[in-house]
């Protein structure tokens, strides 16, 4: 059985144990040390409460996505950050594309604008993930990260989140996950 649904507290160790992995391994993450379970609850649980969602898989998380602020000032309060990670023994099977749309939809519904993610480059699984889900390129910050003995560059897309901006846009609301997610997607693989 797999299912989407709302990430919580108690996934903090299977969420930290993926993210370990490209902390360690890769440069997908910036990150030089990987935060531990209680460091990822607390991210989880963060002002603004954003959406965290996972991925389970014969009831083990496999994967996860979530939405982070994107800035700090007031004035960015409409935009959000995306990002997605998922065991490698699950890429490529459109688990990453289910999520996306979940968090998007959430999102959505709780009055964000814009969504954002930034891409270590190269990356074309990603960009592409990033692309398929409508995100357009925006720009790239060279020679921004330090890691591995050497400097990345990042990718920034941007995903319009309703077709215009209001003169006068509704506050984002809190997202509560007891109530306001209700997955769409449980295929069973």
């Amino acid at each position: 059985m797999s299912r989407i649904r709302a990430a919580t507290p108690e996934d903090a160790a299977a969420i930290a144990g993926i993210y370990r992995y490209y902390v360690e391994n890769t440069v997908i993450s910036f990150e030089e040390t990987a935060p531990d379970a209680d460091q990822l609850a607390a991210r989880m649980l963060a002002e603004p409460r954003l959406p965290w969602l996972v991925v389970e898989i014969d009831g083990a998380v496999a994967g996860y996505a979530y939405a982070s602020r994107h800035r700090a000032r007031d004035a960015y309060r409409w935009a959000a950050d995306c990002s997605i990670y998922l065991s490698p023994g699950i890429q490529r099977g459109g688990w990453g594309r289910r999520l996306y749309t979940e968090l998007v939809d959430l999102l959505r519904t709780l009055n964000y604008t814009a969504a954002f993610a930034g891409v270590t480059l190269p990356n074309p699984a990603s960009e592409r993930l990033h692309e398929v889900m409508g995100f357009q390129p925006v720009g790239v910050y060279r020679g921004v990260g330090y890691k591995a003995a050497r400097w990345w560059d990042v990718g920034w897309w941007q995903l319009d989140l309703s077709p215009e901006r209001p003169a006068r846009p509704a506050a984002p609301l809190a997202w509560q996950p007891s109530t306001d997610h209700q997955p769409t997607h449980t295929p069973s693989t």
